[in-house]
């Protein structure tokens, strides 16, 4: 049986890497993490899957976690507490192989300047993995004044401006887009 690269997305902080193995229902697993590599084999839908990389820098193999779920692996792998605490540029030591094999997990992406708390959790326990803000509920869009209405809206038409929207959304999008680029 041969064997095939698996997929492989992680978003980081300055103290850890969430790295996603976005295979559903492995079987026959294999993981061993290092300080400096990941090594992970597995079944999935009858094929072999494996994944083999060294890291950037060195991590924390025994303060790391990993869990196997339904639908992927997840891991939540400590930076090394010796090395500073800041942003990788990349994942991998080897540049060329992350831009084939790896990509960013954007569901869990923060910018290294917006960096607030740590990685949503909850889905290591075996939960859904749905995300969503702290403390749950539907939150709201920033300048969009909650889920109460739009500041700047009333009015008759060609009376108002679109005042009260927020552009710092739109700086995100294009750090993100930024982002993408300079990986691919």
């Amino acid at each position: 049986m041969s064997t095939n690269a698996a997929p492989i997305k992680y978003a980081q902080r300055k103290d850890s890497i969430y790295l996603t193995i976005a295979l559903a229902d492995v079987k026959d697993e294999t993981i061993v993490l290092t300080d400096t590599e990941l090594k992970f084999e597995g079944t999935s839908g009858g094929k072999k899957y494996e994944v083999n990389i060294e890291f950037f820098k060195k991590v924390d193999s025994e303060g790391s976690t990993y869990n196997v779920l339904p639908r992927s692996v997840q891991m939540h792998i400590l930076k090394d507490e010796k090395e500073e605490e800041e942003f990788w540029t990349r994942l991998l030591k080897d540049k060329a192989l992350e831009k084939n094999q790896i990509k960013i997990d954007w569901d869990r992406y923060v910018d290294e300047d917006e960096e607030e708390e740590g990685f949503d959790m909850s889905n290591m326990d075996g939960g859904s993995g749905m995300g969503g803000p702290p403390g749950g509920g539907m939150g709201g869009m920033p300048g969009m004044g909650g889920m109460g209405g739009m500041p700047g809206m009333g009015g008759p038409p060609g009376g108002g401006g679109m005042g009260g929207m927020d552009m710092e959304g739109k700086d995100l999008f294009l750090k993100r887009e930024i982002l993408q680029k300079t990986l691919n």
